[in-house]
């Protein structure tokens, strides 16, 4: 997933080009579909090249924090998408009522549901994310989205950007890989996951540029994972 915070057509057309082929969603990052220019002209030219466009989950709190739950709603279908982010990072929604969200949206959208804080130092007990997550997706959410924020310095990782190990090896534990969308915004992150799930990893808030780089990554043809894919007999020629 590609994170797009105010993208030209221009470079719309120009990530098309380059990226498309590698990325599977975009989110318009925040709630930037409110006052971006050419919101629905996006829409088209990454549904057209085979990439599903959803507005951040932000955008979604946005409304419901003003109790515009039918208003967002329109506003989604309006905008042409098919898929729509639920979540509670930046405000409290009972938990009961964000399931009530999601099985209402499956009706007519592909949802994708986040779990965890946008607030530093709001911490969730790893029994509650799993508990969390696997309500979620019960409730219709096709993948659930492991929080992170664009800086990688929060939800599953800790604040210097390195991954909370016993919080992610629960999840891994308890919900199937293919369920999971990780936010992972920086390289280093990108690599830890690469290396602990595989290359085929859901990896989110991917910044437009580094598309390509992440690929790299994932084919080991990058040094940060040059020798993660190659036969045993390969090994010895490490540096």
């Amino acid at each position: 997933m590609m994170m797009d915070k105010g993208l030209s057509l221009i470079e719309v057309e120009s990530f098309i080009q380059s990226s498309a082929e590698f990325t599977d969603l975009v989110k318009f990052g925040f709630g930037t579909a409110i006052f971006s220019k050419n919101v629905s002209e996006k829409v088209k030219l990454y549904k057209q090249a085979g990439i599903y466009p959803y507005f951040g989950g932000t955008l979604f709190e946005v409304f419901i924090i003003r109790n515009m739950f039918d208003e967002y709603r329109k506003f989604v279908t309006d905008a042409g998408l098919e898929y729509v982010e639920v979540s509670d990072g930046s405000m409290k929604i009972d938990h009961y009522e964000k399931l009530k969200y999601i099985q209402k949206l499956s009706k007519d959208f592909t949802v994708l549901s986040e779990v965890g804080s946008k607030v530093k130092g709001v911490d969730i007990p790893p029994a509650v994310w799993v508990e969390y997550m696997k309500s979620e997706l019960e409730a219709g959410a096709w993948k659930v989205i492991a929080e992170a924020r664009e800086s990688g310095t929060i939800g599953i990782y800790n604040p210097d950007g390195s991954a909370n190990k016993a919080l992610i090896d629960d999840i891994i534990g308890h919900i199937p890989s293919g369920k999971v969308l990780w936010e992972a915004p920086n390289k280093t992150q990108q690599v830890w996951f690469i290396k602990l799930c595989g290359p085929n990893v859901n990896l989110g808030n991917i910044a437009t540029n580094d598309v390509v780089s992440l690929e790299a990554l994932r084919l080991g043809l990058r040094g940060d994972t040059f020798f993660d894919f190659l036969p045993d007999k390969f090994q010895d020629k490490k540096l």
